[in-house]
């Protein structure tokens, strides 16, 4: 199925309907709580009047503890000693007492949610079955079902945070205030009030705040805020710096060429901060249900209790109530409601930690059904910077001294080619070689003089303008082929090309493990291509393209009705990314086109990330469907059960807290895969 990749539903919070009027930002909702969670609001790492997190889950555990102690008591005096004082009120009052701490937080809830417009809510439910339980003189069981809701809300609330913490420790990593240098002074200032220009002063283990250009020779950096790789990166004077990454080194100066909005770190929050508006089919479908099942399962509760009275003959309306209640306690919607977001939140909270950023829990639906990946080359699979790949020099010449020549005439050239050689051959200068008279031949190549002798490095047409005979043919070379002749004769040969990436073979393979499809496609040289395409596996690829031919591609394969996942390196493939089923965009950290036009963004520039981005994918729509198969499964058993008489509250406990905790902690298992 195709998403439309710009629909942004408001509706951000887990349990709000489309309809309602409040969309809280991502960064409210991990502040706050999850829709079935009644306890106390966490706060953000940064908030100084935080409590420590021992005393924090002391406190929610406060009440329900001091319920349980008042359940129990009653039940070992019973059991132990002949109470005849425990009866009538005082029974009520000791249970009703009991009852209090678990079960007046939720009735207040109920209440809220029907001035809300909220009816039948899983508050309503609660509170309507255990008040129903105590009319009936079942008050341990009214109080222990109430009880065990609490604890399970409690435990969901807690799987919640956990699921919260991976996305808030990327919020969490753009500081507030920074060092500056104004006036040979260092003041700290906000960081939203920096200017472009700004000199930022970075201790070590400071955070930068903004994007800028390294004053100093040189640093290293941890950028797994923006990565998910902890590994150290080293930048030289000059290089570009991104705010999030950590500064590892001595005192670092970074002049500021972004202003605090136009960040890539913000742009990367103010995407995740989006993620959760984008929901799955899924996600959209169980909301509706549950808008549905509740008030249907409310009306069956009625009939359960009144129906019998026309049929049964010896009809006891407290029995038949006990059923209903049952009934209404196992209907209770909750591990739906929360479990299924909580599993595709939690799936992209994952990728997220992985250095993959997905904009929806839409597309990791998509993810899970690609049969189809077409990429781009350069840039994608290869590192898009040209490489010596091959010297073939003549024995009978001097290889290293050769290098020198050509490398100390290539200097006097900006061509990407002359960067090449010199990183191949290295920064140190053979003194005494000599070059003079040395030209340039536009199409050509270069020319000079060493020694009195005719040095020639350029294309063999070079060659051939100067009548230097030579025994190949240079058609059959792949890559860039630089000619080189010395005094009149053919030396050899230098190939130049894009590197392929380390990890491009592994990802083919992995791609193809996954039953996917792979299809390479480029504007380069057919020839080029191909030969990067076997070297990796591809059998399908196709060069010489023009942006058009790659849509018309694309075209056909999804004529075919199969899904297709393109992955390009920007906006050069932005047509072919939009009419994809989902986009996927290399240099995550290179281009602001690709986090605006991508649906996927992979942020350390690895192909490898793509098969683990699809696994993600898989990972999570199996977690969501177990839960919607557990939740359905064990609550219809429990349900026909409780409607014969034949389940109580207890059976009930479980069908609804039990089967919630099952389906939170299946939820968040996904945060302690590894995908490698």
């Amino acid at each position: 199925m195709k998403y439309h990749k710009n629909t942004k539903d408001k509706s951000t919070d887990f349990c709000r309907d489309e309809n309602d009027k409040l969309s809280p930002s991502l960064e409210e909702q991990l502040n706050g709580d999850f829709c079935c969670s009644k306890d106390e609001q966490f706060t953000t790492q940064n908030n100084k009047n935080e409590e420590p997190h021992q005393f924090v889950i002391i406190k929610m555990f406060l009440p329900s503890i001091l319920s349980f102690v008042l359940l129990i008591l009653p039940m070992i005096f019973e059991s132990s000693f002949s109470q005849n004082w425990f009866v009538s009120k005082i029974k009520i009052a000791w249970y009703a007492f009991a009852y209090l701490p678990v079960g007046l937080p939720v009735i207040i809830e109920s209440i809220n949610s029907i001035r809300k417009g909220d009816i039948f809510s899983e508050f309503m439910l609660m509170s309507i079955a255990t008040i129903g339980a105590f009319s009936i003189n079942q008050y341990s069981e009214a109080v222990a079902v109430m009880l065990f809701y609490s604890i399970g809300e409690i435990f969901q609330n807690l799987a919640a945070k956990r699921v919260k913490s991976n996305i808030k420790s990327l919020l969490d990593q753009r500081p507030d205030e920074v060092y500056i240098i104004s006036e040979n002074q260092v003041k700290i200032v906000k960081a939203e009030s920096v200017r472009i220009g700004d000199i930022i002063q970075l201790k070590p283990g400071d955070k930068l705040g903004l994007d800028g250009e390294l004053l100093t020779e040189k640093s290293s950096f941890n950028s797994a805020a923006l990565t998910g790789e902890s590994q150290p990166e080293t930048k030289a004077k000059g290089d570009s710096v991104l705010a999030g990454m950590i500064n590892l080194n001595s005192v670092t100066l970074v002049k500021v060429t972004k202003s605090f909005s136009d960040s890539k770190l913000s742009k990367i929050l103010e995407l995740v901060q989006n993620a959760n508006s984008q929901k799955a089919p899924t996600e959209l479908f169980i909301r509706k249900f549950a808008k549905i099942y509740t008030p249907i399962i409310v009306l069956l509760g009625i009939l359960i209790t009144t129906l019998p009275f026309f049929i049964v003959e010896n009809y006891i309306f407290s029995v038949w109530l006990y059923r209903a209640l049952v009934f209404l306690v196992i209907s209770c919607p909750c591990a739906l409601v929360i479990s299924i977001p909580l599993g595709y939140f939690g799936g992209i909270g994952a990728a997220s930690r992985n250095g993959i950023l997905i904009k929806g829990s839409n597309f990791l639906d998509v993810l899970a059904n690609i049969k189809n990946v077409v990429m781009d080359k350069t840039g994608t699979m290869t590192e898009g910077v040209f490489k010596v790949q091959e010297v073939v020099f003549n024995e009978a010449y001097n290889k290293k001294e050769i290098l020198q020549m050509v490398n100390i005439l290539e200097s006097h050239s900006s061509h990407p080619i002359a960067t090449a050689i010199k990183d191949y051959v290295g920064d140190g200068i053979n003194q005494n070689i000599s070059l003079t008279e040395i030209e340039e031949l536009a199409g050509y190549g270069l020319k000079a003089i060493t020694n009195g002798k005719e040095l020639l490095v350029g294309n063999f047409k070079l060659l051939d303008k100067f009548s230097i005979n030579y025994e190949i043919e240079p058609d059959t070379i792949v890559f860039t082929v630089i000619a080189v002749a010395f005094n009149k004769k053919f030396v050899g040969y230098i190939t130049i090309a894009d590197s392929i990436k380390n990890d491009a073979l592994l990802t083919i393979e992995k791609l193809k493990t996954l039953n996917v499809r792979v299809t390479m496609l480029s504007g380069d040289k057919s020839k080029v291509v191909n030969f990067v395409a076997k070297k990796l596996g591809i059998n399908n690829a196709f060069g010489d393209l023009l942006p058009i031919d790659k849509v018309n591609k694309v075209k056909g394969l999804i004529a075919k009705n199969e899904s297709v996942a393109f992955v390009g390196d920007g906006m050069n493939d932005a047509p072919v990314i939009a009419l994809s089923d989902v986009g996927i965009a290399m240099g995550g950290l290179g281009s602001d086109a690709t986090i605006e036009t991508a649906d996927v963004i992979i942020q350390d520039d690895k192909p490898s990330k793509i098969p683990i981005a699809i696994v993600i994918g898989k990972e999570t729509k199996k977690i969501v469907w177990q839960n919607i198969s557990i939740a359905f499964g064990v609550k219809a058993i429990v349900l026909v059960l409780g409607a014969w008489g034949l389940a109580s509250m207890w059976e009930a406990v479980f069908a609804d807290v039990g089967v919630a905790l099952i389906a939170i902690l299946n939820a968040v298992r996904i945060q302690r895969m590894k995908f490698r």
